[in-house]
């Protein structure tokens, strides 16, 4: 005799790049069983699958996962864990004031949204010529190139694999980045300026994140002080 299935909830929510809304349900124990064997191995690229299998299983296999903007996918991620295991979180952050000591804080998790900077844009001009049209990092191309954070040691890795298209005005030619290989994209980058290379910066510097301030107090010094979470890692607790 089959035994009988356990209803799960439904709920919806509105994909912050798109603004389209979406049915989504919390992970199962056999999902959480997969993202704890991810984290126990501490390998970055075991915890992005992870990620990866339970939005996509979590979201009835409705979207392109591994196309969309990193930031969606953390956001949505986040939503399924907080209709999973809670909406409030306990986490352990560290105390800015002496930069050693960890504090435990309980997050609302509904209350973290994608933030936008207004300056933000994909469309950056090098020269009154030339510019380039820059995309969204993915969870794919994270994983492929083993990227954790994005910081000075990988930004040139990161800005390559994030290069839409180059524009030439002059030459009234586009350029589609998946027609150059990574070795000439590499060589283009390096052929920036410093200044036009900081513009380039500021396209990731600016661009959409999971953000949220919390006020965190030194149970050692009584201090209190601002701290900003930022992606996903600092809200797994």
């Amino acid at each position: 005799m089959a035994l009988p299935r356990i209803d799960v909830p439904t709920y919806e929510l509105v994909v912050p790049s798109t603004d389209e809304k979406m049915k989504y349900r919390p992970f199962l124990v056999k999902e959480e069983k997969l993202l704890l064997i991810a984290m126990e191995s501490g390998k970055n690229e075991d915890i992005l699958r992870a990620v990866k299998e339970i939005v996509d299983s979590c979201t009835f296999n409705k979207l392109k996962v591994g196309n969309m903007p990193m930031f969606d996918v953390e956001y949505i991620f986040l939503q399924i864990r907080s209709k999973a295991v809670g909406e409030v979180s306990t986490l352990r952050v560290l105390c800015k004031d002496d930069n050693e000591t960890y504090a435990k804080v309980k997050v609302d998790l509904t209350e973290i949204e994608v933030q936008v900077d207004d300056t933000h844009t994909n469309k950056i001009e090098l020269t009154d010529e030339m510019g380039v049209i820059m995309k969204y990092p993915t969870i794919d191309s994270f994983a492929e190139n083993r990227i954790e954070d994005i910081k000075p040691s990988n930004m040139l890795d990161v800005i390559v694999t994030c290069i839409s298209q180059i524009y030439d005005k002059k030459g009234k030619e586009v350029y589609d980045s998946k027609d150059s290989t990574k070795e000439e994209l590499i060589e283009f980058v390096e052929q920036m300026n410093t200044q036009q290379f900081a513009e380039v910066q500021k396209f990731f510097d600016t661009m959409p994140s999971l953000k949220h301030e919390i006020t965190v107090k030194n149970p050692k010094t009584k201090v209190e002080s601002k701290v900003v979470l930022s992606g996903l890692n600092d809200f797994f607790g």
